[in-house]
C-alpha cells in the first residue's frame, strides 16, 4: 500500500529529474554553438541522466510501484525532458541575449 510519503517522495524525484533536464538543456545551449547540436544532446544524453538518477532512487526504496516499466520511463524520464527542455527554451532568456563584460589578460 503506498502511502502518502511514498507519493510526495516520487514528485520529489520527478521534480528533481525535470531540474536536472533543465540545467543540462541550459549547458547545452551555452556551450554548443548550433540548434542542432543542443536537440541532439538534449533528446540523447538527458534520458541516460534522469535513467541513472531513477535507478539510482527506485532502488533505495523511494516511490511507488507504477506497475510497468513503460509508467517509469514515461513518468520519470520522458516527461522530465520535455518539461526541462520546455521550461529552459520558454521561460528562461536565450544565452545571446545575456551582457557579458568585456575580460582583459
Amino acid at each position: 500500500m503506498a502511502t502518502l510519503l511514498d507519493f510526495a517522495l516520487m514528485g520529489g524525484v520527478f521534480v528533481g529529474n525535470t531540474l536536472i533536464a533543465a540545467v543540462m538543456t541550459r549547458f547545452f545551449r551555452i556551450q554548443l554553438h548550433t540548434q542542432w547540436g543542443t536537440v541532439v544532446y538534449t533528446a540523447l544524453l538527458v534520458p541516460v541522466v534522469l535513467t541513472i538518477t531513477t535507478i539510482v532512487t527506485f532502488s533505495l526504496g523511494v516511490g511507488v510501484n507504477l506497475g510497468s516499466a513503460g509508467a517509469v520511463i514515461g513518468l520519470m524520464i520522458g516527461l522530465p525532458t520535455i518539461l526541462g527542455a520546455t521550461i529552459d527554451v520558454l521561460y528562461v532568456p536565450a544565452p545571446e541575449e545575456y551582457e557579458l563584460p568585456d575580460t582583459t589578460g
